[in-house]
């Protein structure tokens, strides 16, 4: 059966597609920034603060541990990304593969809940597939955008779908912290397990708020069959999309300008944490509740930053807004050189919100803006966007643990990685204004 001619600018489909953030940012939030990294910690960590951890028969710092295999499932992602993107673009299965994603990422979480010190393998196991469940799910996600909003809508349903986001992902967090922290209300005798319940909660919101966009995205699918052929189909999609890219001067200098620059963003945004607990001078016992306030800061600032990002971009256009973001990620990276109370780490986390949704947001919509009029092939130019995403990501861990090995502090990595945000606005200056 071929799927029914679709069009564009449908309310009810847009929203839906926005609300898929709603559902899913609380893995970023929960697992990433937020819970799991301290109780990670915790459970890592012994008594007299030995932070070592033995994992198949190898002695590892627990931050280094996790910072492995998050590289690993990065790698996976970039590797598997062109492959399902590419049997997406020719069987127009793109929602199956969003939802198995999902679903895959999802039960991770739940199943995460349950790690222990004695089943280290099989939690990490679950870190591993809830992160490359989240992240694969993103490239048919994002794909669909161009599919179903005009080019003059798709700034203001990028930034919708951010700011939805950061609001479902702080409620939920609000609901765990309340959880955690009132265990004694609820007949807990510590407050291990409501912060198992809390990682569990993840999977369970992710699953249940999905099924409103299930149920309105439309199905793409067609009658034709996948064969071995087509497996490693993406590959040559790539290839094509990169020869494509090549040749329209303008996405392939925005291209550059955004690996540049995301190498940064991402890598900032995952190590935060980490930064804020090892340089700033918490009082003793004020460090959990610390971040977890700056965390909120963050999440809550970003939906305005979001919000007034597409409002700028729509009066001077994108590239002149993503100058200007830039421009701010510099000073940030700067300033948090020279920082060390708590108050000082709070005013960095309120720019940080400010411009964390804005780039992202408008990146995203400024990709697809540029894309070919009416490509039929935007999972397969959003599966090149995100391989170069992840690549990014990659490179940027890498950078951060060899320059805090080396200088012995992270400060010197954030501030190395202001020589990233000065190179990406000199890119963006060379992409042509009048376009987007």
């Amino acid at each position: 059966m071929i799927a029914k001619v679709f069009k564009k600018g449908n309310k009810k489909v847009m929203n839906a597609w926005a609300f898929y953030d709603w559902a899913n940012s609380v893995y970023t939030l929960v697992i990433v920034s937020a819970i799991f990294p301290i109780f990670w910690s915790g459970l890592t960590t012994d008594e007299y603060g030995n932070d070592r951890v033995q994992f198949l028969g190898i002695d590892f710092n627990n931050d280094s541990l996790i910072s492995y295999v998050t590289a690993i499932a990065f790698m996976v992602v970039a590797f598997i990304s062109p492959i399902l993107s590419g049997i997406a673009d020719y069987a127009g299965n793109k929602k199956f593969f969003m939802k198995l994603f999902c679903y895959l990422g999802a039960s991770a979480c739940i199943g995460l809940s349950f790690i222990t010190i004695e089943n280290l393998f099989f939690g990490l196991l679950c870190y591993f597939l809830a992160l490359i469940g989240f992240w694969a799910s993103l490239v048919f996600y994002n794909s669909y955008l161009p599919d179903i909003a005009s080019t003059e809508d798709q700034d203001k349903l990028s930034a919708k779908g951010f700011s939805l986001g950061y609001i479902g992902s702080v409620l939920l967090l609000v609901l765990c912290l309340f959880l955690i922290e009132g265990y004694s209300l609820f007949g807990f005798e510590s407050k291990a397990l409501p912060t198992r319940i809390s990682i569990g909660l993840v999977g369970v919101w992710w699953i249940g708020f999905s099924q409103y966009t299930y149920t309105h995205l439309p199905s793409f699918k067609n009658d034709k069959k996948v064969t071995k052929d087509i497996i490693f189909n993406g590959f040559k999609e790539l290839k094509f999309i990169w020869l494509q890219i090549k040749q329209n001067i303008v996405l392939k200098r925005y291209l550059g300008a955004f690996f540049v620059y995301s190498m940064a963003v991402q890598t900032v945004m995952l190590v935060a944490t980490y930064f804020g607990v090892e340089e700033i001078n918490w009082d003793e016992g004020g460090a959990t509740m610390g971040l977890i306030i700056s965390i909120l800061l963050i999440q809550l600032v970003a939906v305005l930053g979001a919000l007034i990002t597409s409002r700028i971009a729509k009066r001077v256009g994108n590239i002149y807004t993503l100058i200007g973001i830039n421009i701010v990620w510099l000073l940030i990276c700067i300033y948090a050189f020279t920082i060390h109370t708590p108050m000082q780490f709070y005013i960095t986390a309120a720019f940080v919100g400010l411009v964390m949704g804005a780039i992202q947001s408008l990146s995203r919509s400024t990709y697809s803006k540029l894309l070919p009029i009416n490509s039929k092939d935007t999972t397969s130019y959003f599966s090149f966007y995100d391989v170069s995403e992840k690549i990014g990501i990659i490179i940027g861990m890498l950078l951060y643990g060899i320059l805090g090995d080396y200088t012995g502090s992270p400060r010197f990595s954030i501030l190395f990685f202001a020589l990233f945000f000065l190179v990406g606005t000199v890119l963006l200056f060379r992409v042509p204004k009048k376009i987007v």
